[in-house]
């Protein structure tokens, strides 16, 4: 088994993992605004004051060392718009350097002038495997979305997602679950592009009525074949981690999805706002822990390796 460490845990509670979400950032690089001088208002998890600091290779590892982590892919940080491929490149330098991200997932905007050119730019580096571009989006499932530029129904944006197919490219979708309906229509108009729902589909409302809801919207986006599923990112606004409360959104997803369309992911560091590393994994691991053994695999590592084609040293057992 080769990790990216270059050591292997043998405890009984390691976890063997491909972590299909995580960002890195030097702010040092006065690159990403909203780290800096543009704070972004309305933050879906409130004060992300505590991750205002850098996070580079050595802090991943650290913070992922009781683990067997494989590979990584590296997700867009919101790096400045100006300059969108300046991150893949920095990430491309890192991964020769330290072996790792292992996959990017890159920005580039679908709906403006140039962004045709910006996606070449970025279909040329051999690290980028998919885009996330996200979307416009309303505020809350009270607001009826509309059209206009940058949104799912800006016909600028769908052009610019069909361009993903000649680059055999996959898009990571990142939208709240109010929607999700939106979204499988987009899905449905081209089925022949992966597509990945980031972050279990946001479920932000735990109350009854904000559950039925999330899970109505995840149904309905799950029956599009092309769409897989993140199992990330469960934290909520002002409030502590609840291994309960998300124990039921990962298997209420799992069932949803199925276990094939799956994959772990940390969304580190900005997950860190709410709980470590260590006891993110081994919360997951224990939520699904009466899985077989192939259907752990398949969340942690497998899918992830074949979604985002990351070749695996051969005979790696979870």
């Amino acid at each position: 088994m080769k990790t990216i460490s270059g050591n292997i845990s043998a405890a009984p509670d390691a976890v063997t993992l491909i972590d299909a979400h995580h960002h890195l950032w030097d702010l040092s690089m006065r690159r990403h605004p909203w780290l800096g001088d543009h704070p972004e208002t309305g933050f879906f998890l409130g004060d992300y004051a505590p991750i205002k600091h850098n996070y580079l290779p050595d802090d991943y590892l650290k913070g992922s060392s009781a683990h067997n982590v494989l590979a990584t892919v590296h997700c867009e940080a919101e790096w400045d718009r100006s300059d969108q491929v300046g991150e893949t490149r920095w990430i491309s330098d890192i991964h020769a350097r330290h072996g790792f991200p292992n996959a990017i997932v890159a920005h580039a905007w679908f709906h403006t002038a140039n962004a045709a050119e910006i996606l070449e730019q970025q279909a040329g580096f051999p690290l980028v495997r998919g885009i996330r571009s996200k979307p416009v989006t309303v505020a809350s499932p009270s607001e009826k979305p509309a059209g206009g530029p940058g949104t799912m129904r800006d016909d600028k944006w769908l052009g610019g997602l069909s361009r993903l197919a000649r680059y055999g490219l996959s898009f990571d979708l990142r939208v709240p679950y109010w929607h999700l309906a939106e979204a499988a229509s987009v899905a449905a108009q081209f089925p022949h592009i992966p597509m990945v729902l980031n972050h279990t589909g946001f479920p932000w409302d735990r109350s009854l009525e904000g559950l039925s809801a999330w899970r109505a919207a995840m149904e309905t986006i799950a029956r599009q074949p092309n769409v897989h599923l993140k199992i990330s990112e469960f934290g909520l606004r002002d409030q502590p981690w609840d291994y309960d409360s998300n124990r039921v959104i990962v298997r209420d997803a799992l069932a949803i999805f199925g276990v094939q369309r799956c994959m772990f992911a940390s969304n580190f560091p900005v997950a860190g706002l709410r709980i470590g590393y260590d006891d993110l994994v081994r919360a997951v691991a224990r939520m699904v822990n009466d899985l077989p053994a192939s259907d752990r695999d398949a969340l942690f590592w497998r899918n992830a390796a074949r979604f985002y084609r990351i070749a695996v040293e051969p005979g790696t057992r979870g």
